[in-house]
């Protein structure tokens, strides 16, 4: 093993660790990273230099990103790392571009994460406009051309549901808008009966009000043969099962997994595991490979994400451009509809994979 001393080499991670921030993705995201930078350190570090992971909480606020970003290039962060919410990560991913400061954005969607091609920024995760359409052809594979969508105001969920009407739509498929800023959960029970809509996406905020939909669709006999769905993965996590109960089971979502781990997933998993004390999510293993990759990209010297080819936790992997995307972008991580099975909960059923 390489000796670690002198100075250490400073990653700055952005994760979102308290409300309104999405926190069980973000206590996620950041077991991973932690793991990743265990592993590097204890294979030698960045050239005999230790890697040391600063954190900071965004709780989903994309100023607080930029601000954060900006006193870490004061301090000498050579890397940013992480951020679950598309919103904030387009911030940062701005602000990185910017100042250029290399960024790896380990787990948001959204296909504009900056306005112009950069090659300062890159990203594991698929672009909602991938993931998304794989979710569009399980719901036209399961016969469902009448599609309700309850959204609530964000550039993330509207963008999803551009995505979904732009692929549906020649498909011979509807997609209903249901503005959550005038429904109750209540009142989405009788829309949905009112256009006859055979599912009912949940594009709104978590845990409230996806939770109270979720229960009084699920309590109305009226709408017993509806498909609940929550492309953006809202089930993945287990206070989805804490707070629904059986209620919360049958409700397909997008996760970014292999059927199958190689051997180092297999260990990753494991440890990640006992780190959190229950079956990790996708966004952990996002968080373990971004921290891998720009380990590589750091020992090179130099910030060129078109060399990097990096076996992670999910495969190998290696970033292109791709038409649309404006970053340096890993096309594709495997994309899985999946459920809570009815009769396991904890267990997650494939449904289908893209």
């Amino acid at each position: 093993m390489e000796r670690i001393d002198g100075a250490s080499v400073r990653i700055g991670a952005l994760v979102p660790l308290s409300r309104p921030g999405w926190v069980e993705a973000g206590q996620h995201l950041l077991a991973g990273l932690e793991l990743a930078v265990r592993d590097v350190n204890g294979a030698g570090g960045i050239l005999g230099r230790p890697l040391e992971l600063m954190v900071r909480d965004t709780a989903a606020d994309p100023q607080k990103a930029i601000a954060v970003v900006d006193e870490w290039a004061r301090q000498g962060v050579v890397a940013l790392a992480g951020e679950y919410h598309s919103v904030v990560a387009r911030a940062a991913a701005a602000r990185a571009d910017a100042l250029g400061l290399p960024f790896l954005c380990s787990s948001a969607v959204l296909d504009a994460l900056t306005e112009q091609p950069t090659d300062w920024v890159a990203r594991l995760a698929p672009a909602q406009s991938h993931g998304w359409q794989v979710y569009a052809d399980f719901l036209l594979s399961e016969g469902h051309r009448r599609i309700a969508v309850a959204i609530e105001p964000s550039v993330y969920w509207a963008s999803g549901t551009r995505i979904l009407q732009d692929y549906l739509a020649p498909r011979g498929g509807t997609v209903i808008e249901l503005d959550m800023r005038t429904l109750a959960p209540d009142a989405v029970c009788d829309a949905l009966v009112d256009h006859r809509a055979t599912a009912l996406l949940l594009l709104v905020g978590y845990p409230e009000p996806a939770v109270s939909i979720v229960s009084s669709v699920r309590r109305d006999p009226r709408l017993a043969e509806i498909l609940i769905g929550a492309p953006a993965g809202q089930p993945e996590f287990a206070e989805w099962a804490r707070l629904l109960g059986h209620e919360g089971t049958s409700i397909p979502f997008l996760r970014y997994l292999p059927e199958h781990f190689s051997p180092l997933g297999v260990r990753v998993e494991a440890a990640l595991r006992e780190r959190l004390a229950e079956a990790p999510s996708f966004v952990a293993f996002e968080g373990y490979d971004t921290i891998t990759v720009l380990a590589d990209v750091l020992r090179s010297g130099r910030v060129d994400w078109s060399r990097v080819v990096v076996e992670g936790t999910r495969g190998k992997i290696r970033f292109s451009r791709v038409a649309g995307i404006s970053v340096w972008q890993w096309a594709w991580p495997l994309v899985q509809v999946v459920d809570r099975d009815p009769n396991e909960p904890d267990r997650f059923r494939i449904l289908h994979a893209g």
